[in-house]
């Protein structure tokens, strides 16, 4: 077994979190720091298919999970064109008895986190970063000065610190975020009792999702080209997101209808981060967006980052030394997150055709071959291996 007593996590996003509580469950000493000062989470929605839903099993939130989220019954996905015209349905799968999606609010799921986080008894320092990194192969543990004055000895530093990683940028300078084109404008919105499916509305250069997130709320995300560097003003937000998708009809009509003044919007440019193997250096290891940040538009963001604590702690607890379970995650991980980034890329770029007719061979294309496409993009990602049960089209 890898000699780890104690490991520092620099980020507590979705991958800090996860890998806190995965490790610790190993009896790992787990030391977590945070540049925010306060524990707070933009409040916009995600959701996260049966893959990510397997993960949360395995660090042992899947019950709180499903009782703050919405599972889709049925795992449906509908879509339609701008004008509110039925496409095709297509159907998630869900293996292992798990939902087939499950939408949530962000702030909740960081919530849950947060208590588990808490009962593990794993130290949490707010508003605190680590200061300039020692080489990361230097002696036996890493020692690490952090923000607030103390001081610490690390067998292991993971850097966890999302897309504009501190952590990346001193172990991996040459590795820096490449813009996509595209922005993402997110708005939520309380649910009627009757909305209960994913749905997905195609229009021409622009695509806006709608997802329940809770028996009581639902969230807007529409994306669309957007120029590198756009800044908007946060209070303008609620009206340029009614503008931009003006000509989607119901059922989105209404909601974007909604939006003024104290809605909760949110927009976002879209960055990739694409690192090549290997993933760490010594004893500091990337995980999360800081590795593999992708495109939203495979949804699979957040259960990439998921699987990635609950393979790193597997590895961990293996046999061999640091850098071979070290190297051992990388190669397991860099495919699947390839799969998602190359296909989600593919998929970013169907949605931004800007000509109708281009639009409509497109919507044509999908009602043919939708649920198949679905089959086989969920068949890959098992073929690569679940992360709690070995490597086979089985897992």
């Amino acid at each position: 077994m890898p000699r780890i007593d104690h490991a520092l996590i620099v980020g507590a996003g979705i991958a800090g979190c996860s890998a806190a509580i995965a490790l610790a469950q190993q009896g790992i000493r787990v030391t977590m720091v945070e540049k925010q000062q306060a524990w707070k989470f933009q409040s916009s929605g995600l959701f996260i298919y049966s893959n990510g839903l397997r993960a949360l099993r395995d660090i042992g939130v899947l019950p709180e999970i499903l009782q703050a989220g919405f599972a889709v019954p049925g795992g449906r996905n509908a879509y339609f064109d701008h004008h509110g015209r039925p496409i095709v349905e297509t159907i998630y799968p869900s293996p292992e008895g798990l939902p087939a999606i499950v939408g949530i609010k962000r702030a909740e799921l960081h919530r849950v986190l947060a208590s588990r986080i808490d009962e593990l008894g794993i130290t949490l320092k707010l508003g605190t970063t680590a200061l300039r990194l020692p080489r990361p192969d230097a002696g036996e543990a890493l020692p690490v000065a952090l923000s607030d004055g103390s001081h610490g000895r690390f067998d292991l530093v993971i850097g966890a610190d999302g897309i504009r990683s501190q952590v990346r940028a001193e172990v991996f300078p040459a590795v820096t975020p490449v813009y996509s084109g595209f922005g993402v404008w997110r708005s939520v919105h309380d649910r009627p009792a009757g909305l209960d499916a994913k749905i997905m509305m195609m229009g021409i250069g622009k695509r806006l999702g709608i997802m329940p997130i809770s028996n009581e709320k639902l969230y807007l995300f529409g994306v669309m080209l957007e120029p590198e560097g756009s800044w908007y003003d946060p209070a303008a937000w609620p009206a340029l997101m009614r503008q931009r998708f003006a000509e989607f009809r119901e059922p989105a009509a209404r909601f974007l209808d909604q939006l003024g003044p104290g809605s909760e919007v949110l927009y976002t440019g879209v960055e990739e981060v694409i690192a090549p193997l290997p993933w760490h250096r010594g004893r500091v290891v990337l995980i999360g967006d800081a590795a593999h940040a992708s495109t939203p538009f495979m949804g699979q963001g957040g259960a990439m980052a998921l699987e990635d604590a609950v393979v790193l702690a597997k590895v961990l607890a293996g046999p061999g030394s640091l850098d071979d379970a070290l190297r051992e995650f990388g190669e397991r991980r860099a495919p699947a997150c390839k799969l998602v980034q190359d296909v989600s890329r593919q998929v970013g770029q169907a949605g931004a055709l800007e000509d109708a007719g281009s639009c409509e061979r497109r919507d044509l294309e999908l009602r043919r071959d939708g649920q198949s496409k679905v089959d086989s993009f969920f068949a890959a990602l098992a073929q690569l291996g679940a992360p709690g049960q070995g490597t086979g089209p089985d897992a």
